[in-house]
């Protein structure tokens, strides 16, 4: 009678420190970069449209809040819906780059507004 080294595999398999995802440095610091930009990016984007549409006060960072709301699930889109599989946390796609994007999208609103409505 002998021990079957398969359920002693299958036991060594199912350990729970088994199930903590690796990942690359580089990689996530990638990734990261490219949430950064994208949130840049589309917060410029965002800022000249809401000046040229005269939006003011609280109607103008809702449209942020509705910008960024849309740019997270195109993240996670793009990540085919496993965020786990790109990023260490779900916190990182959702609210990475908000606040420098924030700022962004204020300088711009503001210079578009000023450029459209005032001049």
């Amino acid at each position: 009678m002998g021990h079957n080294d398969s359920s002693v595999a299958e036991k060594k398999s199912s350990d729970p420190t088994n199930d903590i995802p690796n990942f690359n440095a580089e990689n996530l610091q990638s990734n990261m970069k490219t949430i950064y930009y994208s949130r840049t990016f589309l917060s410029i984007i965002a800022g000249v449209i809401a000046g040229i549409s005269g939006f003011t006060s609280l109607t103008g960072f809702i449209f942020y809040f509705l910008v960024m709301a849309i740019t997270s699930v195109g993240l996670i889109a793009k990540a085919g819906f496993s965020i786990h599989s790109y990023f260490d946390s779900w916190n990182r796609v959702v609210l990475d780059g908000f606040f420098s994007g924030l700022m962004s999208f204020v300088l711009f609103w503001t210079f578009a507004y000023d450029i459209v409505h005032i001049f």
